[in-house]
């Protein structure tokens, strides 16, 4: 839902390519990665990779050119580290602090 009102907001197929992409969505999943990284720490470098990846189905919904699909995953597999950073980050401190409190 993220990427589908971000794309849409800004008028565009890819959501990177609007204008609110880096300033609004792309650090809300991030907060979002780290939150379901707290609830579920887990592998919880999968909130990350599911959150980030599912800007492809967007894309292709909206009718993005195929011939760039490489470069699309391989742009949404660097934006994904940031989000696993922050998912390990959150994971660790709710472990950490479950830990503390036990």
């Amino acid at each position: 839902m993220l990427w589908t009102l971000s794309a849409l907001a800004g008028h565009q197929r890819e959501p990177w390519d609007a204008p609110s992409y880096w300033t609004i969505s792309y650090p809300l999943a991030l907060l979002l990665s780290a939150a379901l990284a707290a609830l579920y720490p887990m592998k919880s470098w999968r909130w990350a990779i599911i959150i980030i990846f599912s800007q492809l189905p967007v894309m292709i919904a909206n009718g993005s050119d195929f011939s760039l699909l490489p470069l699309g995953l391989a742009l949404l597999a660097l934006l994904s580290l940031p989000a696993i950073a922050v998912a390990f980050l959150a994971a660790r401190l709710k472990t950490g602090l479950s830990r503390r409190s036990a």
